[in-house]
């Protein structure tokens, strides 16, 4: 009899591993989607207590259309950046119309950034 109970035991807790693996992987390693980012680099900045990491911002400037009238509306786009040399190259290009491919994760990891969009590359700098 403990020997049944000690296989199920062994086995929920098998399963309840892999589970919490599962859900570890698709919530903070798996891309959930890629993109190309393009607007004015607002800023880069390098921060943080105990995991230090380089944040940035981009001002996606555009027009709204409501209740019949148009207005100019701006968006932020927030963003963690996990390679030394591209944060060091969007430090020198603050203020700057840039283009970045990004990847988009679920959830954000202290190590890798405080946003859950990724910048990875830079495509222009105008």
């Amino acid at each position: 009899m403990a020997s049944v109970k000690r296989k199920i035991i062994i086995a929920v807790s098998v399963i309840a591993a892999v589970a919490l693996a599962a859900f570890v992987y698709f919530k903070f390693y798996f891309v959930f989607g890629e993109g190309v980012k393009a607007g004015n680099l607002n800023f880069v900045v390098y921060k943080g207590y105990v995991f230090k990491t380089y944040e940035g911002k981009i001002i996606q400037a555009g027009f709204t259309g409501r209740n019949n009238t148009t207005s100019i509306q701006s968006y932020e786009f927030e963003f963690s950046i996990t390679d030394e040399n591209i944060a060091d190259s969007l430090m020198r290009c603050g203020g700057r119309d840039v283009e970045l491919h990004y990847k988009e994760y679920l959830g954000a990891l202290p190590w890798r950034g405080m946003q859950k969009y990724v910048v990875d590359g830079i495509i222009a700098v105008k």
